[in-house]
C-alpha cells in the first residue's frame, strides 16, 4: 500500500518530540512492506530526505493564504500517488490542506487523534490575544469536523474514542491505537553505571520523572511529593531526577529552591531521545503524576509505556487511559494529590520484592500491547476499513 502521512510539526526538531508517534508508526509500516511518505511542517526550510525507506517532504509552516494554497497543491500531487492519506493532530494549517487534497483526489482519509488539542491549547494559554482566539476557534472547529470527515479514525484513548463517536464518527470506523514503546530501545537490564557515575548517585535509590517540562505535565506534583517524602526522615538513601526540558524548566527549578529540595533533585535539562532509554534504565522507580481534567482523561502518556518497556515499577495518577494502561503493573494513586504520590513512592521504595514483581509485569504488558508493532496492526485494520 502507498501511504501518505501528514504531520503539522517538525520531524527533526528536539523542540517537538511528539513527532515520535508518526515516525515510529511509519517505520513499522515500512517494515511491513508499505511505501510510506511523510509530509511535515518544519520550523525552517529543509530538504527532502529519507528516514530509512521513508521519504520526508517538508512543507511551508508560514500561515498565509498563499502558503495554504501552495501546500494544498503539493499535497494534491502527493495524494494522487498514494492509496490512502493519513494525518495526525488537528492544527488547521496542516489539517485543512490535507482534507482538501484527499477529497479533491478522491483518496481515503485516515485521522489519527492522539490528544485533545483544543483543551491542551487552552490549558497552556498564558494570555488571551487575537491570535490565540483565532487559534482556539480553529482547534474547536477542526476537532469537531475531522472525526466526521475522515473515512477511519484511530485514537490513543478510550475517552477520545467516545468523543470521536459523539462528533459523528461511525463507531465501527474508530480504532483504539495506543501509544507504544520501541522494545529494542527500551528494555530491562541496561547498564546504569555511566549515568550513576555522571550524577554521583552510586548506591542511591533513584526516583525518576521523564517528560516535557511545559504546561499540562504536572511536574509540580512530583516536587511537592518530594518535599513530603523528605519530611518523613526515611529518605537519606533516595535521589530524585527530572529528566527533560521545556519552557517551564526555570520555573520548576525555582519551585525546588522554594521547597528547599534542590540538593535532592537532579534536573537533567535536554537529553537526546536516543539517550533516554539509558536514563530510564538508571531509575529504581518511575513516576507519572497528573491532575484529573479533560486533558489528562484523554491522554495516553508515552512516558508510561517507555517505563513499562524498560521494566520499571511505576507510581502514576489514577486518571483516564492511565488506569487502563497500568492494570496490575504499577501503583495507581489519587490524581492531583502530592501526598498520595509521596505515599506510593515510599511504599515501593520500602518493598524491593514488590518493585521486582511490578517491573517484570510492566515489561510483559509492553510486549503484549504497548508497543509500536501492536499499534501498527491496529492502523492496518483501520486503513482497510477506510479503503473499503
Amino acid at each position: 500500500m502507498k501511504i501518505l502521512m501528514v504531520h503539522p510539526h517538525d520531524l527533526f526538531s528536539p523542540m517537538e518530540p511528539w513527532t515520535i508517534r508518526i515516525i515510529k508508526l511509519a517505520e513499522q509500516l515500512a517494515s511491513k512492506g508499505h511505501q510510506v511518505k511523510i509530509a511535515y511542517f518544519p520550523f525552517k526550510k529543509r530538504e527532502k530526505i529519507f528516514l530509512g525507506a521513508i521519504q520526508t517532504i517538508p512543507l511551508n509552516r508560514l500561515i498565509t493564504a498563499g502558503t495554504l494554497i501552495k501546500n494544498t497543491k503539493t499535497l494534491c500531487t502527493l495524494s494522487r500517488q498514494a492509496d490512502l492519506v493519513h494525518f495526525q493532530k488537528s492544527h488547521f494549517y496542516a489539517a485543512l490542506p490535507v482534507v482538501l487534497a484527499a477529497y479533491w483526489c478522491g483518496k481515503p482519509l485516515h485521522y489519527d487523534w492522539d490528544d485533545w488539542e483544543e483543551k491542551i491549547f487552552y490549558a497552556s494559554l498564558y494570555k488571551t490575544t487575537l491570535t490565540s482566539i483565532v487559534t482556539g476557534i480553529s482547534f474547536w472547529l477542526m476537532e469537531r469536523c475531522l472525526p466526521f470527515l475522515a473515512d477511519s479514525v484511530s485514537v490513543a484513548s478510550k475517552a477520545l474514542r467516545t468523543l470521536a463517536v459523539r462528533r459523528g464518527a461511525n463507531k465501527r470506523r474508530v480504532f483504539l491505537a495506543p501509544v507504544g514503546a520501541d522494545l529494542q530501545q527500551f528494555y530491562p537490564d541496561r547498564s546504569s553505571d555511566r549515568i550513576r557515575k555522571k550524577y554521583n548517585i552510586e548506591g542511591a535509590l533513584l526516583i525518576l520523572y521523564h517528560g516535557q517540562l511545559h504546561s499540562c505535565q504536572y511536574v509540580g506534583l512530583f516536587l511537592n511529593a518530594i518535599k513530603i517524602i523528605l519530611k518523613t526522615g526515611n529518605s537519606n538513601h533516595l535521589k530524585f531526577m527530572v529528566l527533560g526540558s521545556g519552557s517551564e524548566l526555570s520555573m520548576l527549578k525555582k519551585i525546588a529552591q522554594e521547597l528547599k529540595i534542590e540538593d535532592k533533585v537532579i534536573f537533567t535539562d535536554f537529553i537526546p531521545h536516543t539517550d533516554i532509554p539509558r536514563y530510564i534504565a538508571t531509575a529504581d522507580i518511575c513516576v507519572a503524576p497528573f491532575d484529573d481534567n479533560e486533558v489528562t482523561r484523554c491522554k495516553s502518556p508515552l512516558k508510561i509505556v517507555e517505563y513499562m518497556a524498560s521494566g520499571k515499577p511505576i507510581v502514576a495518577s489514577d486518571v483516564g487511559e492511565v488506569r487502563n494502561m497500568m492494570k496490575g503493573v504499577g501503583l495507581l494513586v489519587e490524581p492531583g494529590k502530592p501526598g498520595a504520590l509521596a505515599k506510593g513512592i515510599l511504599e515501593l521504595a520500602g518493598n524491593k520484592k514488590l518493585r521486582k514483581t511490578m517491573a517484570a509485569a510492566a515489561r510483559q504488558r509492553a510486549e503484549a500491547k504497548y508497543n509500536w508493532c501492536f499499534s501498527t496492526d491496529v492502523l492496518e485494520r483501520a486503513y482497510k476499513v477506510a479503503l473499503d
